[in-house]
């Protein structure tokens, strides 16, 4: 059953209609594409909501304007995090049979063998870029890092097999690794001395008997 978000013409560009619109429950957004003028519409934030949950920010739905049905996905999304609430979209109109490129965020799975040793596993990049069509962008890409050992590492030309997609992101980058753990520097001895001992007056003998004379 295909995703399908319902949007309305919005003639109104009003500043002040915007905040209406907001005010009872609609999110102002903007649809575009290479076939299409850029058109401002409206949505119910609910529906939206229940959309990007089910398909993502890289998945391909249906916007159904007064009617008229376009594949797109979400391009940009405005957000106030004081209000967590959303301030607007933009839908961009793909092409179902033309390739594009998309940041897709990476996920971690598993403990690493390395970790359980006290290796640190560091995740040196949060996004990959791909080139795909619409329909096989995927929403995340998830790396199994349970085998991997202090000083191991996955490239990008070492992920395969997750889908039919290409990176865009150089074959020897790093995409996570497992880092030896951190040894603590010991702490340097004070003067020779016993723990708990009385700190020595330096000269305090000599001096004393000299000052007496």
């Amino acid at each position: 059953m295909e995703t399908v978000l319902r949007a309305v013409d919005r003639k109104d560009l009003r500043g002040s209609r915007l905040n209406k619109i907001r005010h009872q429950g609609g999110i102002p957004a903007i649809l575009y594409g290479k076939e299409i003028e850029s058109t401002p519409v409206t949505v119910e934030e609910i529906e939206f909501v229940k959309t990007y949950r089910e398909v993502g920010k890289t998945g391909v739905f249906k916007l159904d304007k007064d009617g008229k049905k376009y594949d797109v996905m979400i391009y940009d999304m405005q957000v106030d995090r004081m209000k967590n609430e959303f301030v607007h979209l933009d839908f961009y109109a793909v092409d179902m049979k033309s390739e594009l490129d998309a940041d897709i965020p990476v996920h971690l799975n598993g403990e690493a063998n390395g970790a359980k040793q006290g290796g640190v596993v560091q995740l040196a990049v949060y996004e990959l870029s791909v080139r795909a069509l619409p329909s096989d962008l995927p929403d995340s890409i998830q790396l199994d890092v349970s085998d991997l050992e202090i000083n191991d590492s996955i490239q990008v030309k070492d992920i395969k097999g997750l889908g039919n997609y290409e990176f865009n992101n150089d074959p020897e980058e790093v995409v996570v690794s497992v880092l030896p753990p951190t040894e603590e520097p010991e702490e340097p001895e004070v003067g020779g001395r016993e723990e708990g001992g009385e700190p020595e007056l330096v000269g305090s003998d000599d001096e004393s008997e000299e000052s007496k004379e």
